[in-house]
């Protein structure tokens, strides 16, 4: 899902980079591109994770781990698709565009799952960025230039990404605990994660005014926005409860995407309204 939800930013990053409609070569070949790239980041991902998915319920049922598929098939796989994606992003869409998708493919996939996911408990916050970068690659697809506005669309993720998935890592936590995973919750207690939640959703929710205080966007997506930013703080306080009920940090999780996606939708409407 998260997947789906960083390409739909990259679809709504193409059209905020322009006034009318997006060539349509430009949204069929960059999207398959970007998509291929970002399939083949996630195949490196189950390849290089299989031992951490095989003790964590959430991953179990992956296909590495229950034997469908081997070494040497995913290694083909994740090649193949990938230089397919660079191949029809460098050919058919622009240069600039299939290099920053490398380099967040390379960013993902090696950097944060070789490395980070296993150093550092602030492994997310670093990471973040390779995941944070579709809606730039949806920019530059469309007009070969890296613009401020984009880039104030990566921050909008970048801000996000810890917020969102260490909700979830408190909601794992014992798995993470058992795959031996440096997340917060598990090297810093889950009192101390609750914290930086709330922290960094209040960061969040100053990023996402940026779009309006800069003229990028109007009222339709400051209002939605704080409307938005609001019921993710309130859940970010109701997590810091002592008292806070053991289902709500999946809640979080799942409010944080559907936020997110009505963010970018806001963007769009009022991008066209």
């Amino acid at each position: 899902s998260v997947v789906a939800l960083m390409m739909l930013t990259a679809v709504i990053g193409m059209f905020l980079a322009t006034p009318g409609m997006v060539p349509w070569q430009v949204l069929v070949f960059g999207n398959l591109g970007i998509a291929l790239c970002a399939a083949s980041a996630a195949a490196v991902n189950h390849l290089v994770d299989r031992r951490i998915d095989a003790v964590m319920a959430r991953t179990r049922a992956r296909p590495m781990v229950r034997g469908a598929v081997d070494t040497r098939h995913a290694i083909a796989f994740a090649t193949v698709i990938g230089v397919a994606g660079m191949a029809i992003l460098i050919v058919l869409v622009n240069p600039l565009t299939a290099w920053l998708t490398l380099a967040s493919l390379v960013g993902y996939a090696f950097v944060y799952t070789f490395w980070l996911k296993r150093a550092t408990p602030q492994n997310i916050v670093i990471g973040g960025l390779a995941g944070a970068a579709p809606p730039l690659l949806g920019w530059t697809a469309v007009t070969n230039e890296i613009h401020a506005y984009a880039l104030l669309l990566v921050l909008i993720i970048f801000a996000w990404t810890p917020p969102h998935f260490w909700a979830l890592a408190i909601g794992r936590r014992d798995d993470y605990a058992r795959a031996g995973t440096p997340m917060l919750p598990v090297s810093y207690g889950v009192a101390f994660t609750r914290l930086h939640i709330l922290l960094y959703t209040i960061l969040l929710v100053i990023v996402t005014l940026l779009p309006y205080l800069t003229g990028m966007s109007g009222l339709i997506y400051v209002g939605a926005a704080v409307l938005l930013g609001g019921v993710f703080i309130r859940h970010a306080i109701a997590l810091r409860r002592d008292d806070a009920p053991a289902h709500l940090p999946m809640a979080v999780f799942r409010y944080s995407i559907n936020y997110l996606m009505l963010l970018f939708g806001a963007l769009l409407v009022d991008h066209y309204l």
